[in-house]
Protein backbone atom coordinates (compact mmCIF):
# COMPACT_ATOMS: atom_id res chain seq x y z
CA UNK A 1 0.00 0.00 0.00
CA UNK A 2 2.77 2.16 0.23
CA UNK A 3 3.49 2.93 -3.13
CA UNK A 4 -0.29 4.15 -3.82
CA UNK A 5 -1.69 7.74 -3.93
CA UNK A 6 -3.06 8.15 -0.44
CA UNK A 7 -7.29 8.60 -0.48
CA UNK A 8 -9.22 10.74 1.05
CA UNK A 9 -12.57 11.75 2.22
CA UNK A 10 -13.83 14.91 1.95
CA UNK A 11 -13.93 15.32 5.97
CA UNK A 12 -9.78 14.09 5.86
CA UNK A 13 -9.18 16.96 2.81
CA UNK A 14 -11.07 19.19 4.75
CA UNK A 15 -9.14 18.39 8.10
CA UNK A 16 -5.83 18.52 6.82
CA UNK A 17 -6.49 21.24 4.24
CA UNK A 18 -7.39 23.69 7.56
CA UNK A 19 -11.14 24.19 5.99
CA UNK A 20 -14.34 22.80 6.26
CA UNK A 21 -16.21 20.36 4.15
CA UNK A 22 -18.29 23.14 2.92
CA UNK A 23 -15.22 25.30 1.44
CA UNK A 24 -13.68 21.87 -0.70
CA UNK A 25 -16.98 21.66 -1.88
CA UNK A 26 -17.21 25.25 -2.92
CA UNK A 27 -13.81 25.62 -4.19
CA UNK A 28 -14.61 22.52 -6.63
CA UNK A 29 -17.76 23.59 -7.91
CA UNK A 30 -15.60 27.33 -8.71
CA UNK A 31 -12.92 25.24 -10.27
CA UNK A 32 -10.65 25.92 -7.30
CA UNK A 33 -10.46 22.40 -6.90
CA UNK A 34 -10.14 19.83 -9.44
CA UNK A 35 -13.47 17.38 -9.00
CA UNK A 36 -13.39 14.12 -7.19
CA UNK A 37 -12.32 10.87 -8.16
CA UNK A 38 -14.95 8.27 -8.04
CA UNK A 39 -18.55 8.58 -7.94
CA UNK A 40 -21.10 8.43 -5.64
CA UNK A 41 -20.24 7.12 -2.61
CA UNK A 42 -16.54 5.86 -4.06
CA UNK A 43 -15.88 9.91 -4.21
CA UNK A 44 -12.24 10.23 -2.49
CA UNK A 45 -9.60 12.87 -3.39
CA UNK A 46 -5.86 12.18 -3.68
CA UNK A 47 -2.79 14.37 -3.29
CA UNK A 48 -3.16 16.16 -5.85
CA UNK A 49 -6.38 17.59 -4.63
CA UNK A 50 -5.01 18.39 -0.96
CA UNK A 51 -2.04 19.82 -2.77
CA UNK A 52 -4.35 22.39 -4.77
CA UNK A 53 -6.10 22.86 -1.46
CA UNK A 54 -3.27 24.72 0.03
CA UNK A 55 -2.18 26.54 -2.59
CA UNK A 56 -5.30 28.01 -2.50
CA UNK A 57 -5.15 28.48 1.29
CA UNK A 58 -1.48 29.67 0.74
CA UNK A 59 -2.67 32.41 -2.24
CA UNK A 60 -5.13 33.44 -0.27
CA UNK A 61 -3.26 34.23 3.08
CA UNK A 62 -1.31 36.41 0.73
CA UNK A 63 -4.38 38.75 0.10
CA UNK A 64 -5.28 37.46 -3.12
CA UNK A 65 -8.78 36.97 -3.88
CA UNK A 66 -10.29 33.70 -5.26
CA UNK A 67 -10.89 35.56 -8.56
CA UNK A 68 -7.51 36.31 -8.98
CA UNK A 69 -6.27 33.27 -7.49
CA UNK A 70 -8.69 31.30 -10.14
CA UNK A 71 -7.19 33.68 -13.06
CA UNK A 72 -3.82 32.67 -11.64
CA UNK A 73 -4.11 28.74 -11.83
CA UNK A 74 -6.18 29.01 -14.66
CA UNK A 75 -4.37 31.48 -16.51
CA UNK A 76 -7.12 33.87 -17.57
CA UNK A 77 -7.00 37.36 -16.70
CA UNK A 78 -10.05 38.17 -14.33
CA UNK A 79 -12.67 40.38 -16.50
CA UNK A 80 -12.05 44.19 -14.52
CA UNK A 81 -15.40 45.30 -12.46
CA UNK A 82 -17.88 47.34 -13.87
CA UNK A 83 -16.94 51.27 -13.41
CA UNK A 84 -19.08 52.90 -10.82
CA UNK A 85 -20.92 54.53 -13.72
CA UNK A 86 -21.60 51.75 -15.28
CA UNK A 87 -23.68 50.88 -11.79
CA UNK A 88 -25.43 54.34 -12.56
CA UNK A 89 -22.94 55.94 -9.69
CA UNK A 90 -21.16 58.96 -9.97
CA UNK A 91 -17.08 59.29 -8.96
CA UNK A 92 -16.65 62.24 -6.71
CA UNK A 93 -13.30 63.77 -5.22
CA UNK A 94 -13.45 65.60 -1.58
CA UNK A 95 -11.21 67.90 -1.33
CA UNK A 96 -10.54 69.09 2.83
CA UNK A 97 -9.76 72.93 2.14
CA UNK A 98 -10.03 73.50 6.11
CA UNK A 99 -11.07 72.09 8.96
CA UNK A 100 -14.71 71.41 8.76
CA UNK A 101 -14.56 72.44 5.11
CA UNK A 102 -14.64 70.13 2.24
CA UNK A 103 -15.05 70.64 -1.81
CA UNK A 104 -17.10 67.47 -3.39
CA UNK A 105 -16.09 67.84 -7.20
CA UNK A 106 -17.67 65.27 -9.86
CA UNK A 107 -15.04 62.98 -10.95
CA UNK A 108 -15.05 64.59 -15.13
CA UNK A 109 -13.94 68.17 -13.59
CA UNK A 110 -10.95 68.86 -14.11
CA UNK A 111 -9.21 70.77 -11.18
CA UNK A 112 -7.87 73.78 -11.06
CA UNK A 113 -4.18 73.96 -10.65
CA UNK A 114 -2.27 72.94 -7.40
CA UNK A 115 -1.18 76.58 -6.62
CA UNK A 116 -4.88 77.96 -7.13
CA UNK A 117 -6.55 75.35 -4.34
CA UNK A 118 -3.72 76.19 -2.00
CA UNK A 119 -4.60 79.63 -2.35
CA UNK A 120 -8.07 78.59 -1.69
CA UNK A 121 -6.98 76.35 1.38
CA UNK A 122 -5.54 79.75 3.20
CA UNK A 123 -8.49 82.08 2.10
CA UNK A 124 -10.63 79.32 3.81
CA UNK A 125 -8.17 79.12 6.74
CA UNK A 126 -8.10 82.66 7.41
CA UNK A 127 -12.02 83.62 6.93
CA UNK A 128 -13.40 80.61 8.11
CA UNK A 129 -11.34 80.24 10.97
CA UNK A 130 -9.16 77.34 12.28
CA UNK A 131 -11.98 75.00 13.52
CA UNK A 132 -14.74 75.96 10.82
CA UNK A 133 -17.22 76.09 13.20
CA UNK A 134 -17.51 79.53 13.96
CA UNK A 135 -20.97 80.15 13.19
CA UNK A 136 -22.39 77.34 14.80
CA UNK A 137 -23.97 79.42 17.97
CA UNK A 138 -26.19 80.98 15.36
CA UNK A 139 -28.22 77.90 14.37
Amino acid sequence: MSGEDPRYGIEELAELGGVSRRTVRYYTQERLLPPPLGVGRGRHYGREHLDALLKVKAMQEAGLSLVAIQGALTGARPAPPPSLEALGRSVWRRLSLAPGVEVHVRGDVQLPPASALQGLMEWCRVHIGATGDRNHADD
